[in-house]
């Protein structure tokens, strides 16, 4: 990946957090719970946007302090089911949008070297920076297009 990929992906990832409040601009609380095509719920998005910053930031975090990093699996789709329920979404955008920027933080100080560091991950295998930054520049962009779909806005 060269260092003008990395800046885009960078913007791209920074933008996330916008993207996905544009997608839930006057939702209605119907609209949090109606899935499109059996796809999860905007509210279900939103908390697992929230549980998948929270990973991520420590994930990022583990790759570059420790020396040899090994990258946590979760089962996104219990947590999603089963974590949701009618909670509210703010304090999980909020969590999403505050996860994204302490990690924004950290990828824009982030060295030459850095973007070569690798670990495990315990269900896929080799997992570097690079990879990191490829998966969640899209996330969210991802996620609001579900939420988009959802609201029939697609």
């Amino acid at each position: 990946m060269t260092a003008e990929e990395r800046q885009d992906l960078i913007r791209r990832y920074r933008d996330g957090y916008r993207v996905v409040s544009e997608a839930l601009s006057g939702i209605t609380e119907d609209e949090l719970d109606t899935s499109a095509d059996g796809e999860w719920t905007p509210r279900q998005i939103v908390h697992h946007l929230a549980d998948s910053e929270m990973m991520s930031a420590i994930r990022i975090r583990r790759l570059l302090a420790e020396s040899e990093p090994v990258i946590y699996g979760y089962d996104e789709k219990g947590f999603a089911e089963r974590l949701t329920s009618d909670r509210p979404i703010e304090p999980s955008l909020e969590a999403m949008r505050w996860a994204r920027e302490t990690c924004a933080q950290l990828l824009e100080r982030m060295k030459d070297e850095d973007w070569k560091i690798v670990g495990t991950h315990t269900e896929s295998g080799r997992y570097g920076t690079e990879d990191w930054l490829r998966i969640y520049a899209a996330h969210a962009h991802d996620h609001a297009a579900q939420i988009a779909r959802a609201r029939g806005r697609s």
